[in-house]
């Protein structure tokens, strides 16, 4: 039997990008995004492609109830995940903390944080009984520093951070890998979704550099799942040339 892999978000971006590169290495799919329409599309492009199945799940990681109807009675073709991709996650508005924007504050945190638990809460069990499976987790350079005006968004990617890490510790003596993928500046939907639609914003942060794609990711993602048995790739930060942290990039 094939492995399986589980990507969530992956309607765009980085998710997208990953289901792309794992059809391409033969794994069955489970993809999830909330986006049902293009969900749709990429399983058609994907089965059209390769020789894999390919099961769309449309639902909100933010809703705890959602994720259990869909993830929690898989039937027995797709209980056996190998692979979980927390990818789906998101940045909302850009405001000091004086200023925030609540409902901005509770979909950073509803999604990359509480989303990223309820998914693993309900995948993770299986991969324990069968004493295997990896875990990844996307992350941001926003999880290794803060820069102004980022407050929450940093905040629940340092959340991300420490929770790769906790359950790198839990689940060891599980024989299950996690690693945590921190990316810099990825030209992806992440900054039309901060700037809420603003193109012209949107194109701000990568003027003048050549930002990360969703493949160059993937590509990363898939370099930590493809180690042998007895390696993990625990973190890694990866960065444009053009950028050396959050707040410093050379543009020409």
């Amino acid at each position: 039997m094939g492995k399986i892999a589980l990507i969530t978000g992956a309607t765009s971006g980085i998710g997208f990008a990953s289901a792309k590169k794992f059809a391409e290495n033969n794994y069955d799919l489970i993809i999830t995004g909330r986006r049902k329409e293009r969900l749709d599309k990429l399983r058609g492009e994907l089965l059209g492609k390769y020789k894999i199945k390919v099961l769309a799940l449309s639902f909100d990681v933010r809703s705890l109830s959602e994720v259990v109807e869909n993830l929690g009675n898989l039937d027995n073709e797709w209980r056996d995940i190998d692979v979980l991709v927390n990818n789906a996650g998101l940045a909302v508005g850009l405001n000091h903390i004086d200023d925030g924007v609540i409902d901005d504050w509770e979909r950073m945190i509803d999604t990359n944080v509480k989303g990223l638990l309820y998914v693993t809460r309900v995948i993770s069990p299986g991969m324990v009984e069968r004493g295997r499976g990896h875990i990844v987790n996307i992350g941001s350079i926003a999880g290794k520093e803060v820069y102004e005006n980022g407050n929450v968004y940093c905040a629940t990617k340092h959340a991300v951070d420490a929770l790769s890490r906790a359950m790198r510790i839990d689940l060891v003596k599980h024989g299950i890998k996690v690693s945590n993928v921190a990316p810099g500046l990825v030209r992806t939907e992440f900054s039309d979704v901060r700037f809420k639609g603003d193109s012209k914003k949107a194109e701000v942060p990568y003027k003048g550099m050549k930002p990360l794609s969703g493949e160059d990711i993937a590509g990363v993602i898939f370099f930590c799942v493809n180690q042998p048995p007895h390696v993990n790739i625990d973190d890694i930060l990866v960065m444009p040339a053009a950028q050396a942290s959050s707040t410093v990039v050379h543009r020409t």
